[in-house]
């Protein structure tokens, strides 16, 4: 998923007499520092999440009191579509899946409680009933075949977890055991289709992800950033029912997202694929 958040500043001169939109790197949102944009810039350009600080029990009442509070008039801020419930945070999922048949929802997991788009600032905390585009009271429910932990439905669309304070290990992170059809190497360009894993290497792929810690973006993101050389290799992991999901992995740092630092064998299996025409 290629989703981008960015805020546009005023000149210099004018932000000084900016009041309000609070602390920033506390939302989903750019910051109202040009150095925290850049930042957020950067995330961006490595194809992951931006950072995110989370808050979950404080009321969401307490949010949509925030905007009148506070002056987000000189703030124009670019959401990305996420939604968060039971302390998880889920992006929507545009490019490996289609809209959800009636058939495919489960049982229902929450609703939103607010909507950040023309609503909160900059400095805004992501907290449970959040979501970017879906208006108040839009139902979220369980996907069919799935943990609601992993992939839920709203709007009959597909979001899946970004972030799980709770998830161990990436096999507690991404409900994917089991459910692998094929791996493949994409374009970091254009996302085209380069070539599939070798049935074995998939296999291998699977068991050797699927135990590492899980770790969220910033974590990675702290290492990748200052690792010299650092280079990309962008995967999709295709699952039966026909949806797949799209990972990012870092060789210099042995780093994967979503997900956390590899073992040598993962690196391995990855690099040998990627190389696996000479090229």
């Amino acid at each position: 998923m290629k989703l981008k958040r960015n805020l546009v500043l005023l000149p210099a001169i004018l932000v000084l007499l900016i009041t309000g939109c609070g602390d920033v790197e506390k939302g989903n949102a750019s910051t109202s520092t040009a150095s925290a944009g850049l930042k957020a810039a950067e995330e961006t350009a490595e194809g992951a999440e931006p950072n995110t600080t989370f808050e979950p029990k404080r009321d969401y009442k307490q949010n949509n009191n925030q905007k009148r509070e506070q002056n987000c008039s000189y703030a124009i801020i670019e959401w990305v579509d996420i939604l968060m419930i039971n302390d998880i945070k889920y992006e929507r999922n545009y490019e490996g899946t289609q809209e959800v048949k009636a058939d495919q929802i489960g049982k229902k997991v929450g609703e939103v409680a607010y909507m950040l788009n023309d609503n909160a600032c900059s400095g805004h905390i992501t907290v449970n009933g959040d979501a970017a585009f879906l208006p108040v009271g839009t139902e979220i429910y369980e996907l069919k075949g799935y943990r609601p932990e992993f992939r839920v439905v709203a709007n009959h669309s597909i979001y899946e977890v970004s972030d799980n304070p709770q998830a161990q290990t990436i096999g507690d992170l991404l409900d994917i055991g089991g459910k692998i059809s094929k791996v493949s190497i994409e374009s970091g360009n254009d996302g085209s289709w380069i070539r599939d894993f070798d049935p074995e290497a998939a296999k291998v792929f699977e068991e050797e992800l699927l135990s590492i810690r899980a770790s969220d973006f910033k974590e990675i993101y702290a290492v990748t950033s200052r690792t010299k050389n650092e280079w990309r290799i962008f995967l999709r992991v295709h699952l039966q029912d026909g949806t797949s999901l799209r990972m990012v992995f870092y060789p210099e740092a042995n780093a994967i997202h979503p997900g956390g630092f590899g073992t040598e064998k993962l690196k391995e299996i990855i690099l040998s694929q990627k190389f696996a025409d000479g090229k």
